[in-house]
């Protein structure tokens, strides 16, 4: 994990050290600049060591290409194998976007299976390219006669760019060939065919949902898990302790976070005596929280409402699990493939709406939840991972029907009540990992379940200097204003900020 900056017949040295300073936190380890000989491309990249952490430098220069990445090729073994490993040079799994590259294969970036955003570049062109959904972050913009690359928008800031735009999930940029969408979210399935064998599936989501969390705890270090107490999380922490229990491993560090009492921390302490996990624990304050504001809204790069909030509970987390690894699993992407929105439930009786919105809200995600815990734990240099994004589970899942995402009763776990059960297959495919009032509990967001909407209160009061009840109007000023005071060019960070607010899954 780490961040980059690339200027492509634009800039200098000097220019890529002052934009990379902006972003050195998202890499720790290491700082390095280089020119690609002969050209006018500049890479400056800062690392976060997880994989082929004595040799993995970066940026990564061999003969007359130029290469920097940011993310996990989580198949880097297999392509190695399939390319040759006489062709590496390093133990890097970056090192494998390269040689695929020289592969000359036509669809070659498909075959990369990771979170992961990029720029390449030979003698006479540049590459930059994201992974499917837009897990990790890149920014483009014009600089001069030339483009300018970086992780963060605040790299930007400051410099005298033009036209900054996220360049978007899936997609790839070839100056040689123009803009390619290279990977589309499959249309989501919505009714159950009448034979279909809702056991048999329920099997085959959990095999493949083991088969992700195993894939995307690869790593040289230690990964350890985020643990809300909801659903999500907890399965996933549930089946990363089994993968560390199978490989011979020391039991799974669990991170957790929430005001005293509060539901998350309460809940999250028996899923970790449930599964034997090595819990820590951090309860936050009014006072936390208003201290903590200005870091948050500054990586985030948003002063949308809901996305703070959400976020100041990451930071926390980040923090307390930074003590100890540098790698978290996480439970992102539940609820837009299961439909684990309050919303969702307007579409119960309507199976294919709701496949089709769980489709669109997968194609939302890179600017909502996954900046949020992309700039929160990068914030702390710590890399989060979002196996429910694994690519294969993400086929499997939108080849379940709606219908089975949905339900109105669980005739397995609840009594005929009428109500409405949101992620059903997900919870069937899980239900004996966990104890059964954990499994079928109800959903609260994080900044709910942790206590963070009572903290935030307090905190706002105090900031604002009111006595009463802060409106949201109010609140989202504020964070704006907080915003502004920290960049000298604050609307390009607004107008290409994230927004919550904007996309119905903040219902």
């Amino acid at each position: 994990m780490c961040g980059f900056v690339c200027l492509w017949n634009a800039g200098d040295e000097s220019l890529a050290n002052r934009m990379i300073a902006k972003i050195a936190h998202r890499g720790p380890d290491a700082v390095e600049v280089a020119r690609l000989p002969g050209t006018q491309t500049v890479m400056a990249h800062c690392r976060l060591s997880i994989i082929g952490p004595e040799d993995g430098r970066q940026p990564i220069h061999q003969t007359d290409d130029l290469l920097v990445a940011n993310g996990e090729i989580y198949n880097h073994q297999d392509l190695r194998a399939i390319l040759g490993e006489s062709a590496f040079l390093t133990a890097s799994d970056s090192e494998t976007i390269l040689h695929l590259f020289r592969s000359g294969e036509a669809r070659w970036i498909s075959r990369l299976d990771g979170m992961f955003a990029f720029v390449l570049a030979t003698r006479d062109r540049i590459i930059a390219a994201r992974d499917p959904l837009g897990i990790k972050p890149l920014y483009v913009a014009r600089l001069g006669d030339g483009y300018a690359f970086a992780s963060e928008l605040k790299a930007f800031d400051g410099v005298e760019v033009e036209n900054i735009e996220a360049i978007p999930p899936g997609t790839l940029y070839d100056s040689q060939d123009g803009w390619r969408q290279w990977y589309r979210t499959p249309q989501g399935a919505a009714e159950a065919e009448p034979d279909l064998d809702v056991g048999r599936t329920a099997r085959e989501l959990r095999l493949v949902l083991e088969e992700a969390v195993a894939k995307w705890m690869v790593a040289d270090v230690e990964v350890g898990s985020f643990l809300s107490g909801g659903l999500d999380s907890s399965i996933i922490a549930a089946i990363g302790q089994k993968v560390r229990r199978d490989a011979g491993k020391g039991p799974l560090k669990t991170f957790s976070v929430g005001t005293a009492g509060s539901p998350d921390l309460l809940a999250a302490r028996a899923v970790a005596d449930h599964i034997g996990s090595d819990h820590r624990e951090y309860v936050f304050t009014a006072e936390d929280v208003a201290e903590a504001l200005p870091h948050v809204i500054y990586h985030l790069e948003s002063a949308d409402v809901d996305l703070v909030r959400s976020a100041i509970p990451t930071l926390f987390a980040a923090r307390l699990a930074r003590r100890d690894v540098k790698a978290v699993l996480t439970g992102e992407g539940a609820d837009e493939l299961f439909a684990g929105y309050t919303y969702h439930h307007a579409y119960v009786d309507q199976p294919r709406a709701l496949a089709d919105e769980l489709t669109r809200t997968l194609g939302t995600m890179h600017n909502i939840n996954l900046q949020r815990v992309d700039r929160a734990t990068m914030a702390e240099s710590l890399e989060a991972r979002t196996p429910f994004l694994d690519r294969d589970l993400i086929d499997f899942a939108q080849s379940i029907p709606a219908a089975l995402k949905l339900c109105r009763t669980d005739p397995a776990a609840l009594e005929s009540t009428g109500a409405t059960t949101e992620k059903w297959i997900l919870r069937k495919s899980c239900d004996d990992l966990l104890p059964a009032d954990l499994v079928w509990r109800k959903k609260a967001q994080f900044d709910e379940g942790s206590g963070t909407v009572a903290a935030l209160d307090g905190a706002l009061r105090g900031l604002i200097g009111k006595k009463g009840a802060v409106t949201r109007a109010e609140e989202g000023l504020l964070y704006e204003k907080i915003l502004r005071g920290q960049f000298e060019n604050p609307d390009r960070i607004i107008e290409n900020a994230g927004t919550w607010s904007a996309d119905r899954v903040a219902v």
